[in-house]
């Protein structure tokens, strides 16, 4: 015990080094707790999608789901979601797996989806950059 007493007297960087990834391994380990939906891989929300007819909700604003979306994917941007969640109230029960460009907007759809009573919600992981990196279909129409 005087050993790692004696080096973390010698090492304090270290030390707090170790502290802090500790304490954010933990964190992730809580992250579906904590914010009430689960983070998705492309290949596990294929398997969503395909399997248990998950829905995909594009909170990308207009111009950005022009340009390239998810197939079947519904798009409601994040600022106007509170207000046109009745389109997805028939949804509640299913999958649902949100998407924004990187992940950052959606998440914020995710606590909202959560809040409103949405059974299995699902952040996509790394959002749309992740889906064409992994050379998975993109729609333009």
């Amino acid at each position: 015990m005087g050993q790692y007493l004696e080096f973390a007297g010698n090492h304090p960087f270290l030390m707090t080094a170790l502290i802090l990834v500790s304490t954010l391994l933990v964190m992730s380990g809580f992250q579906r707790k904590l914010l009430g939906f689960s983070e998705l891989g492309v290949n596990d929300a294929v398997r969503l999608i395909n399997h248990e007819d998950a829905i995909v909700l594009d909170v990308r604003e207009d111009k950005e789901f022009r340009e390239g979306h998810i197939v079947n994917s519904v798009n409601i941007p994040l600022g106007v979601l509170e207000g046109r969640l009745k389109e997805l109230e028939d949804s509640k029960e299913k999958p649902v797996i949100v998407y924004c460009r990187t992940g950052q907007r959606a998440a914020k759809a995710g606590a909202v989806l959560q809040r409103q009573g949405f059974k299995s919600t699902h952040k996509l992981k790394g959002g749309m950059l992740a889906w064409v990196d992994a050379n998975m279909p993109v729609s333009r129409k």
